[in-house]
């Protein structure tokens, strides 16, 4: 990769992947002065320190950038990557315990999937609704308006997604560098006064505050966990921007500019006892550099939502890939990276369910009770995931990769319970969007199970195939016809409804699959792959790559200069479309039955992927009973 490319896309993860965590100083310090322990001030703000730094070492720095990250799908991050992975495996095991275990990963990598969904909603609004509230520091009279102020903020921001992640970052990412500079300049310049706060660095003051009762601490892990909520988003963005890119971020700008912040405030309160200010714009003079502060902090939190909303696109691809969500549109936005996607639908329920998060809270404060146990869960199973992949597919030994994962779940679970109290204050909100997506995942998969069950599980083989065309009870009529087939080696049954129905089968019959490739382009040369079944039936493989828009009338027209006889201008296409309907004896609930006849008739159709003449294409009916 180019020099100048590899700093577009270090500057682009900035802005895309470390808004979240990078944000975290606004209010993380402050919140843990709130829940400190009664303890000497000095020590306890010496450990709240000591908490932070090393939860930021070992969750972000070693368990995500050095370890998490190796497992991915393709380049792609996120907790589907794990899934995809543990599949891989399951499919060389034949053990039936073995696959009873993997089903149980599978289902508790859903939910921690569906978990991160929620907090997608959740991130945005906050960061959002804590900016807008900005204005209130310059007048009161803005009180009335934040909340509008903000729904508009996150209809401009949710709109500006089309525009891919390789232009949003192009405008965040310097933003965030200019932010991280500044988070490290106040910081620096505070530890120069206070050098003793650097002690913080010895995990022993921590650990002090640690072995208080179990409520204090709860109280407290409940405020440092903020420092961390972006890390989730981190691996869920690795597809956007890759591993180097994202590492080099961290460490380049984004580490130090926080560590050094943090250690700055804690020298400001130390120096400064009796100050009731939040120590983050107590750092900066009163006046002008001040005023620059809380604007440099209002974009800063605005550009914090993007990491989860991003992390939401790649979840989304992965899930549609895996057959856990129904097919959507997906925009690829970057030629040069397969990541950078834009998946509109996503997009459009992310900024509905963000708006209306901000008019239900009213207010940040009453949305902080929902924030954190969301991710928190989510990390907590991709660890476990994590540990699965480590055995089954790497064959790490159990003596290593066992308290590696342990210690990391033990910082997980330690995260999670102490933000379980907020359940009933609203953090049962991203649960419920959790587990509506949850219900969504999980039906469609079983559905699509069912169905393959049904429609392909006694399905023709191309023998067969051939001597139905030979039957002397199948007239075959002039002209040419395409069957399109989900799968290479598929017989379509949109052909053997038409062949039972109408007793008859063109002169000409092209069997064609479209496959997507991991790659950007695949050579016009290597698109094609034709080959002869026999009795007038072609079979042909169309192979694309995630930036190219299948040509189903181009890729006609070099299948007849192959010597096939077919009239692409004349050539009729075939499609099945699925007719869902219930009373069958499929092992679903009612519920789940119709839940997927509703997801089957809303997923966008195959055929509109393809550029084919409206006029052109018949639509048969398939009806099948779940």
């Amino acid at each position: 990769m180019r020099t100048s490319a590899r700093i577009g896309l270090t500057i682009g993860a900035l802005g895309v992947v470390f808004g979240d965590i990078g944000t975290s100083p606004l209010y993380t310090m402050k919140e843990c002065l709130a829940h400190m322990p009664n303890v000497e001030r000095a020590d306890g703000v010496l450990g709240i320190l000591s908490l932070i730094f090393w939860s930021l070492f070992l969750i972000v720095s070693v368990k995500y950038l050095y370890y998490v990250t190796r497992a991915d799908n393709h380049g792609e991050g996120g907790i589907f990557a794990l899934l995809a992975l543990i599949h891989a495996s399951s499919e060389t095991n034949a053990a039936s315990g073995k696959k009873r275990a993997s089903a149980a990963a599978v289902l508790l990598i859903l939910i921690g999937a569906a978990l991160l969904y929620g907090d997608g909603v959740i991130t945005p609004a906050i960061s959002v609704l804590g900016a807008a509230e900005g204005f209130e520091a310059v007048s009161v009279s803005f009180t009335p308006y934040v909340v509008w102020i903000a729904c508009a903020i996150l209809a401009a921001l949710f709109w500006f997604q089309h525009r891919g992640t390789k232009q949003i970052g192009g405008v965040f990412g310097p933003i965030m560098l200019i932010w991280f500079a500044v988070l490290a300049a106040l910081g620096g310049w505070h530890i120069a006064q206070n050098p003793e706060v650097l002690r913080a660095l010895n995990p022993r003051y921590g650990l002090a505050l640690l072995e208080h009762s179990p409520l204090v601490v709860s109280a407290l892990l409940g405020a440092v966990v903020l420092s961390v909520t972006g890390a989730e988003a981190l691996y869920a963005d690795l597809g956007h921007f890759g591993r180097g890119a994202i590492t080099l971020a961290w460490y380049g700008a984004a580490f130090p500019g926080l560590v050094l912040n943090y250690f700055g405030q804690g020298a400001y309160i130390l120096a400064h006892p009796h100050s009731v200010e939040n120590p983050f714009f107590a750092l900066a003079p009163v006046g002008l550099i001040r005023g620059a502060l809380i604007g440099l902090s209002i974009a800063a939190a605005v550009i914090a939502s993007q990491a989860l909303i991003s992390g939401a696109y790649s979840l989304t691809r992965q899930a549609i890939q895996l057959g856990y969500f129904p097919r959507l549109m997906i925009k690829y936005t970057n030629a040069e990276h397969s990541g950078q996607i834009y998946v509109p639908f996503v997009n459009t329920l992310l900024a509905l369910g963000a708006i209306f998060t901000v008019i239900a809270f009213g207010t940040s404060s009453h949305l902080a009770a929902a924030y954190g146990i969301a991710v928190t869960g989510t990390m907590a199973i991709t660890t476990i995931a994590f540990f699965i992949v480590t055995r089954s597919n790497w064959n790490w030994p159990l003596w290593f990769t066992g308290p590696l994962c342990g210690g990391f779940l033990l910082i997980d679970l330690a995260f999670f319970l102490s933000n379980a109290h907020k359940i009933a204050d609203g953090g049962w909100l991203p649960l419920a969007i959790g587990t509506a997506l949850l219900a969504v995942m999980y039906t469609w998969k079983i559905g699509r199970t069912e169905i393959f069950q049904r429609v392909y599980g006694n399905n023709v083989t191309e023998a067969e195939l051939t001597t139905i065309a030979r039957s002397k009870h199948v007239t075959r009529v002039g002209g040419s016809a395409v069957f399109m087939v989900g799968s290479p080696k598929g017989t379509p049954i949109a052909l053997l409804h038409h062949v039972k129905s109408n007793r008859a089968l063109h002169q000409t019959v092209v069997l064609l699959s479209i496959m997507t490739e991991e790659v950007p382009t695949v050579p016009a040369t290597d698109q094609l792959t034709l080959t002869e079944v026999g009795e007038g039936i072609w079979r042909a493989v169309g192979r694309y790559g995630y930036m190219q828009s299948p040509n189903v009338a181009e890729l006609m027209d070099r299948i007849k200069a192959l010597h096939v006889p077919i009239n692409p201008q004349a050539t009729t296409y075939f499609f099945n479309r699925e007719m869902i309907i219930s009373g069958g004896n499929a092992k679903m609930w009612e519920w789940q039955k119709s839940l997927y006849a509703f997801l089957s008739r809303n997923a966008r159709p195959a055929k509109d992927y393809y550029q084919i003449t409206p006029s052109q294409i018949i639509e048969i009916g398939l009806p099948l009973q779940l």
